[in-house]
């Protein structure tokens, strides 16, 4: 669980930027997205390999400019 403690003299602000920081390092979104409805494992097979032939393009991309 994501803890943030407020300073005596904070604003609400900038603790608020902190604890959005601190769920996001902790990847606690992504999870909650993960988990939000069951994916059938044939989908995900198909999703993950989506993903990984995006990545590959995106570092082909990458690499080319230098």
């Amino acid at each position: 669980m994501s803890q943030v403690i407020v300073g005596e003299n904070e604003s609400l602000e900038n603790a608020l930027k902190r604890f959005k920081r601190k769920v996001q390092k902790d990847g606690i979104m992504a999870d909650m997205k993960r988990k939000e409805e069951y994916v059938k494992p044939s989908v995900a097979r198909k999703l993950k390999s989506e993903n990984a032939r995006k990545r590959a393009r995106k570092e082909a991309r990458g690499k080319s400019a230098y």
